[in-house]
């Protein structure tokens, strides 16, 4: 079952349960969807789908932090579910130890072997975690990995 099926089955049952938060979120990833569908002008693959997924995700993320800096509790707590919601459809994410494993596998892969080669493994290791792992956590690691 693609994305799409699986939000439209998804937004049926929040319809009859009446839950207003998830129909919201369902039907702003649909959007999003829709969007990036027109934007690259083609029925989207999985890998597209998961670039949807994880900006939607991303964009919850910076506004739990603005959100927590303001003090507005009651918006925070709707970007939580959000979260939850939209991790609901993301793939199972890395553990740290995986992430540093596949970090170190790739390193060794691109054959790096100090910080300039930062941005070679960088490239090389983003295909391996999208939608699977955070960037930055990603990113902090190969750059403790590299010194």
């Amino acid at each position: 079952m693609s994305l799409n099926d699986t939000l439209m089955q998804d937004m049926k049952t929040a319809m009859k349960a009446k839950d207003k938060g998830a129909l919201t979120t369902i039907r702003s990833l649909k959007a999003a969807i829709m969007n990036y569908k027109i934007k690259v002008g083609h029925d989207l693959t999985s890998d597209d789908e998961l670039t949807v997924l994880s900006s939607a995700l991303k964009q919850r993320k910076e506004s739990l932090e603005e959100f927590t800096k303001a003090g507005r509790d009651d918006l925070i707590n709707q970007t939580k579910n959000e979260m939850k919601l939209i991790e609901k459809y993301m793939p199972k994410q890395m553990s740290k130890e995986e992430l540093e494993e596949t970090v170190e596998e790739t390193i060794k892969e691109v054959g790096a072997s100090s910080k300039k080669d930062f941005g070679k493994v960088m490239q090389a290791l983003m295909p391996k975690i999208k939608g699977k792992a955070d960037g930055k956590a990603a990113s902090s690691i190969v750059g403790k990995k590299l010194n």
